[in-house]
């Protein structure tokens, strides 16, 4: 952080006197007052709920512009990363602040390679959830359990520990996910095949038997590749202040991940593609492209109760980028499946032309979000609707563990401890209850 000539004051309606307070400035977006001594100098906290414009914490990591609709991942545009890397690429710039070279791409890819497999003590864990549990309640599960399996890399304070505790993390999320999936299905376990990429593998997991071969199909491969980049990290947003906040604690990297992706499950964040398909399908349901116009109409009444999902985002004030890079990858997948006259893809572009072109969705900037799409190129590959936000949490997994790491390095780092606004009832006086 660099410290601004400026200062911020704060002044008293009752006379008391001003105080000053240091700014520092960021390499790019808003400067941050400091704040730290505002108790300890006037005996009262700042309130804001949902922490909107309170930063957390300093991070070299993610920067977004909601203005701009601009994302980065280490200062690179999202736009170019999601066309020239692969996701292990991204992976290896998000935990280490650069692009591998040719040598480190090659390390990096087979450490995580080798580190795919599972305990096979995790099967046995596994079968004690219902096949008909929700992938996500056992995703939280798996990833907490991990801790118990690798006692040698706990110690949250050697930077070695938590490197291996990374790699397993990113190695074992698409190998826990596939599980879950097969589990569901009454299917065998699929085992990890150290000669196919990070996302071919995953497709292999998921989708082969023992019955037959199975060969990865390279568009489809290439665009979950690019669903998982688009995914890997988002700045400080619900999951990620989750897993900080957790970590702060001092508790082990498994169970600080799992909280993350507890936190993901929410509708409002990481189940909002699952939600937006189901929109999709309801109204597909309810008469198709032809009720479009009559669906618009009552999202646009406030009494109806007829929420438009995958359209807008809290951060974004303008098109999200991977929106853009997502509706090119849908069309690619629907043309290779051929699948190109899918009815929810139909009803999704004539959903999009009506938002970007009346004026109520155009003033409130309702553009197409990144679950808009995302749904639709995981519905045709066959993943299921209830799996959505588990391969959101396989993704996001780099840039939790990489926030997570950077909060024990920075040497600012407490434990998270958010203050209040108390309106409960002042001291009082229990009654005398006892029978006369």
């Amino acid at each position: 952080m660099k410290l601004s000539d400026k200062k911020a004051t704060l002044s008293f309606s009752d006379g008391s006197a001003p105080i000053d307070f240091p700014i520092y400035q960021g390499t790019v977006g808003p400067d941050v007052i400091d704040i730290r001594k505002l108790y300890g100098q006037t005996g009262m906290f700042t309130y804001d709920p949902g922490f909107m414009a309170t930063a957390s914490c300093s991070s070299a990591i993610t920067y977004i512009d909601g203005d701009k609709g601009e994302l980065l991942y280490r200062g690179y545009p999202i736009e170019q990363l999601a066309v020239k890397c692969d996701f292990l690429d991204i992976c290896y710039l998000i935990l280490n602040g650069e692009l591998p070279d040719a040598a480190q791409k090659a390390d990096f890819d087979s450490q995580v390679t080798h580190h795919t497999m599972v305990n096979e003590q995790l099967h046995f864990f596994l079968r004690g959830f219902r096949r008909d549990a929700h992938p996500m309640a056992v995703l939280t599960g798996l990833v907490g359990a991990l801790s118990a399996f690798y006692h040698d890399s706990l110690d949250i304070t050697n930077p070695q520990h938590r490197h291996i505790s990374a790699i397993r993390l990113i190695a074992k999320m698409p190998t826990l996910v596939a599980m879950a999936y097969k589990y569901s299905q009454g299917q065998p376990f699929i085992y990890p095949q150290n000669d196919l990429s990070y996302t071919g593998n995953f497709l292999r997991m998921m989708f082969a038997t023992p019955c037959e071969d199975y060969k990865v199909n390279e568009v489809v491969e290439r665009a979950l590749d690019r669903i998982f980049i688009l995914h890997a990290d988002h700045e400080q947003n619900a999951s990620t202040s989750t897993v900080r906040l957790c970590g702060s604690s001092g508790t082990n990297p498994f169970a600080a991940i799992a909280a993350g992706v507890a936190c993901l499950w929410g509708p409002a964040h990481g189940g909002a593609n699952e939600a937006c398909l189901q929109m999709l399908e309801q109204l597909q349901a309810e008469g198709g492209v032809a009720k479009v116009g009559e669906f618009m109409e009552k999202v646009k009444d406030k009494n109806s109760g007829v929420r438009l999902m995958g359209f807008g985002h809290r951060v974004y004030k303008n098109y999200d980028p991977r929106a853009k890079l997502m509706q090119q990858t849908c069309k690619e997948v629907l043309a290779a499946l051929g699948l190109e006259n899918d009815p929810l893809f139909k009803l999704s572009m004539e959903l999009e032309r009506i938002a970007l072109e009346d004026q109520y969705f155009v003033d409130r900037k309702l553009y197409p979000n990144v679950d808009f799409y995302s749904g639709i190129v995981q519905r045709a590959i066959g993943i299921p609707t209830a799996l959505f936000t588990a391969n959101f949490a396989l993704a996001r997994t780099v840039g939790w563990i990489a926030q997570w790491n950077e909060m024990l390095s920075d040497p600012d780092y407490k434990i998270g401890r958010p203050r209040q606004l108390f309106t409960g009832s002042v001291t009082r006086d229990v009654p005398d209850r006892k029978k006369k």
